[in-house]
């Protein structure tokens, strides 16, 4: 008994119309050209190494859309036969199996061979032809054609695993070439046989298999996967880009990622995102997740004092850096931020970093709308913070702000705000001292930096994770009593009182939303400003090019 009594001969008229292959008990695979006068004739298929098996009626199950031309795309067609058969269906190899230099067979049905023959041909190159076919060229001058008849063949290796179809051949005497449809080009038309074909360089069935009946049961619930967005997400920043104009479906961007991403984990990546989508975490457990910052670093670049240079990054790949006019780079971070949301998990919640000269920390970015058809401040749109320059380039605080943080971390709830007031008269050292002995997590200010800059100096160089303060600070001239800024602080402190600091960005994203909608000109908290830094959501700085040693 033939090992490949697998392949198939497709009847539709009463005549040999073409060959095709078993990939499951009630399933053939062969050309759409080949059972094209389907909707007429009847159409058979029969095994020739099982003659005993007969001919079983079939039906096509799907179509890959081939309009009809010999150069159209989709000359695909998957059979359901009318009964199951007791055969073992063909095996496939990884894509890219076929460049190994051995003959690939292909077993048709030419004309005065009811019986079949054999072809074997090499594929020449790994590039397709108009991303559809590879060429194929005979092994030999001898031996069979690819004529009519061997359409919709297997071409398999010499240990029988398939590794595409025949599609096209030339009856032109002398000719020896044809094209094939290598498999993961076949997936593309048939989803399911991405189930049954190994990733590149590696035999994952388990993966993929996984990844498939995930794709499924996400296209039955219905979940909008933005499928571009889940391919970056998966694929690492090295993988080839998506095609021109996206993903068409959650089918092609799994199918991309198996066939066409050399990282064996990519896979796995991929339906660990779309697992995590189908079954989102509860709330209170995706809260202690951590953020996905957009981190937006703004410096003089030293070319005048109206020139800025600025860099947007998504926290986890592509970074770009441009200087501009001062008076440009609203719009510049406008856009840029908008195309870096690309860049993030499908379940991160994002969070806008402004990373800004000591002297800029003020800049009302908050109060930046998102964008020129949408008005909506960027605070009100997002969590969004400051933080100090040359603070988050400090390697010595960013060590100091780390340990800081996981002590925050082990007892949750403690977090009091330590405050200066409006007009405090206490000495920078003093302050500094009192932020130290009470281990201050939370500082807050009754006025901006400017009106108190050495206290807030003290401040941002003390490992102190988070600092607010007022934007447009305290119209008072004597602070004796109460004042705008001690009005500020006093309805601070119980807002912020026991909250995770990890959690503050959120807690003023919807304050700030809060004072828009209630009363956005008097509101105490309409200009608040939010320092927060945890050196742990963020890439390590670059090292220096410069070695101190002589």
């Amino acid at each position: 008994m033939s090992r490949a009594a697998w392949h198939a001969r497709i009847e539709c008229g009463g005549a040999v119309s073409g060959a095709g292959f078993l990939v499951a008990p009630r399933t053939v695979l062969t050309c759409a050209h080949v059972v094209q006068e389907r909707e007429w004739a009847p159409l058979t298929v029969s095994f020739p190494n099982r003659r005993d098996l007969g001919e079983v009626t079939a039906t096509v199950a799907v179509h890959g859309g081939w309009a009809g031309g010999w150069t159209d795309p989709g000359d695909l067609a998957v059979l359901e036969l009318d009964r199951e058969v007791p055969l073992r269906p063909a095996r496939f190899a990884p894509p890219g199996a076929e460049q190994s230099g051995a003959p690939l067979q292909a077993y048709g049905f030419p004309e005065g061979y009811g019986e079949g023959a054999q072809a074997f041909y090499r594929a020449v190159s790994r590039t397709l032809i108009a991303d559809e076919w590879l060429q194929l060229e005979a092994t030999s001058t001898h031996g069979h054609p690819l004529a009519g008849g061997f359409s919709g063949a297997a071409l398999a290796l010499p240990d029988d695993r398939v590794v595409g179809m025949v599609v096209q051949a030339s009856d032109e005497a002398g000719v020896r070439i044809g094209r094939m449809l290598p498999t993961e080009v076949m997936a593309r038309y048939w989803y399911d046989l991405g189930a049954l074909v190994p990733a590149p360089e590696a035999d994952t069935p388990a993966a993929t298999g996984r990844l498939h009946s995930l794709v499924r049961r996400a296209e039955e619930a219905g979940v909008d996967c933005r499928p571009d967005q889940l391919y970056r997400d998966s694929a690492g920043p090295f993988a080839p880009d998506p095609p021109a104009g996206g993903f068409a479906s959650l089918r092609a961007a799994a199918a991309y990622v198996q066939w066409q991403v050399d990282d064996p984990e990519a896979v796995e990546r991929f339906a660990d995102r779309l697992r995590a989508l189908l079954e989102p975490r509860p709330p209170a457990v995706a809260r202690t997740a951590g953020w996905a910052p957009i981190v937006v670093e703004l410096e003089r670049s030293g070319e005048g004092q109206e020139q800025v240079t600025v860099r947007v990054s998504a926290y986890r790949e592509g970074q770009r850096q441009e200087r501009l006019p001062r008076g440009d780079v609203r719009a510049y971070v406008q856009q840029r931020v908008d195309d870096a949301f690309g860049h993030l998990a499908q379940d991160a919640e994002a969070l806008l970093t402004f990373v800004l000269p000591r002297e800029w920390l003020n800049e009302p970015v908050a109060h930046w709308e998102c964008g020129p058809e949408d008005s909506t401040p960027l605070g009100c749109a997002h969590p969004l913070v400051v933080t100090d320059r040359s603070r988050h380039r400090s390697a010595r605080l960013r060590h100091q702000l780390a340990g800081k943080w996981r002590t925050l971390e082990r007892s949750p709830g403690r977090t009091v705000l330590l405050r200066v007031d409006c007009g405090s008269t206490e000495h920078p050292l003093g302050l500094r001292k009192r932020l130290r002995d009470e281990d201050a997590a939370l500082a807050g200010f009754g006025a901006p930096p400017t009106a108190a800059p050495e206290h807030f100096e003290a401040s941002v160089n003390m490992p102190v994770p988070v600092l607010l303060w007022p934007r447009t600070g305290c119209a008072s001239t004597d602070h004796a009593g109460p004042c705008q800024g001690s009005a500020f602080l006093d309805a601070l402190s119980p807002y912020v009182a026991g909250v995770p600091p990890t959690e503050l960005p959120r807690r003023i994203w919807h304050l700030r939303e809060e004072a828009a909608a209630v009363d956005p000109e008097g509101h105490w908290a309409r200009d608040v400003q939010l320092l927060w830094d945890d050196p742990r959501c963020y890439p390590e700085p670059p090292a220096s090019l410069h070695t101190p040693v002589a």
